[in-house]
């Protein structure tokens, strides 16, 4: 037998998955069920789980880019980023609660999120491409969450996990990408307003828009285009920060301003 998942156990591990969603408690590690499972396979799990997600009723919103710092890819032991779905559920308004027991394990990360005018359709997209495709730019607050007990996550998990995706909360205040320098872009995360991590744009992929460029060129031979309207959140530029009932967090990011998560009780 080849290596590598067949179609009835990508359906048993989205099963597995959804489980976990509707009971409330992770799951073990994908890859000890399922060792000879690949990255493809993964994209498969992640695949089926959005089809029933949209037949449910749910609708695509946009990309998420995971693993696109240096640190995170040497701690997964992977030399590329992966990539999940923001689904309209996904996303919660600033400022109001966020029903923290929705989520299993959830963590924050700061990051810029690119808002698209335009489409993007790889292979072959530039910079200079994707600076012509986004409309303008808000700080973004990126909930992760793992369906995989105690975040004991390989690369297949987490991508089969919709690349540990949980929550967005975007800001509200509009920026053109040309107002800031998002390499050189500087931000803080304060949670309970004590100051918890810092980074710069620079971390993610030298800079997010290059995180935007990979992911329209790795999607777009899958048959997937990045849509007009589509928000892409393209890299953490921390490290991510665990989150409690009752936690308020905010980020500030030079030129773009602040975007407040608050979770409820």
């Amino acid at each position: 037998m080849e290596p590598g998942m067949d179609a009835t156990s990508v359906r048993e591990a989205a099963d597995r998955l959804r489980q976990a969603y509707r009971g409330g408690t992770p799951i073990p590690p994908l890859i000890e069920t399922y060792p000879d499972a690949d990255v493809t396979d993964a994209y498969r799990i992640q695949q089926e789980q959005v089809r029933r997600w949209t037949a449910d009723g749910d609708v695509v919103k946009g990309h998420k880019v995971g693993l696109a710092s240096a640190a995170m890819q040497r701690q997964m032991g992977v030399d590329q980023p992966d990539y999940g779905h923001l689904l309209a559920g996904m996303f919660h308004l600033e400022h109001a609660p966020i029903p923290i027991g929705a989520f299993l394990q959830p963590r924050i990360e700061p990051e810029v999120a690119f808002v698209l005018g335009r489409r993007l359709s790889g292979p072959g997209v530039t910079v200079a491409d994707a600076v012509r495709a986004v409309e303008f730019v808000l700080p973004a607050l990126e909930i992760v969450d793992s369906r995989i007990r105690d975040w004991r996550i390989s690369i297949v998990d987490t991508i089969a996990d919709n690349a540990s995706s949980g929550g967005v909360v975007l800001g509200s205040r509009p920026v053109p990408l040309g107002a800031v320098d998002l390499r050189l872009a500087g931000c803080t995360l304060h949670r309970g307003g004590e100051l918890v991590a810092t980074g710069a744009g620079g971390a993610v992929l030298g800079s997010p828009l290059n995180a935007l460029v990979w992911l329209a060129n790795t999607v777009g031979p899958l048959g997937i285009d990045l849509e007009p309207g589509h928000v892409v959140l393209p890299g953490s530029m921390t490290r991510a920060i665990p989150v409690r009932p009752g936690d308020t967090v905010v980020t500030a990011v030079a030129g773009l301003g602040s975007v407040t998560a608050v979770f409820d009780r």
